[in-house]
């Protein structure tokens, strides 16, 4: 649900973010379209790529943000006072909830190598 409320709020975005900087518009569609794609990856039990693909689009959503916050992005200058936009603050909120809980199901995963080193039967 967190990836799917950045990806909406990135949706919903979209427009007004195109307004500014047309690539900007392109890629906030993008990550509303990953973030749906890693969701239903997550439901269907897909589990590798679904979170990897969540982890990434959360990422690099939350860089974008900061980013452009101080730094500025390409053909558009910092804005340091749209720091605690409500719809900008809801989807770090988001974000960082869905690398939250990527992290801890990560910690709760048993060792892969144990299920790797198997015993062969012997002749």
């Amino acid at each position: 649900m967190a990836l799917l409320g950045s990806g909406l709020i990135h949706f919903y975005l979209a427009r007004v973010a195109s307004s500014a900087v047309p690539y900007l518009g392109v890629l906030f569609v993008a990550a509303g379209i990953g973030a749906i794609v890693a969701a239903i990856g997550i439901v269907l039990n897909r589990v590798g790529w679904g979170w990897l693909l969540g982890l990434a689009i959360a990422g690099l959503t939350l860089l974008g943000y900061v980013l452009s916050r101080t730094v500025g992005l390409p053909g558009l200058p910092a804005i340091p006072s749209a720091w605690f936009d409500p719809l900008g603050v809801a989807s770090l909120v988001c974000e960082a909830l869905f690398i939250i809980l990527f992290a801890l199901g990560r910690q709760s995963q048993p060792d892969a190598t144990a299920y790797s080193l198997k015993r062969r039967p012997s002749d």
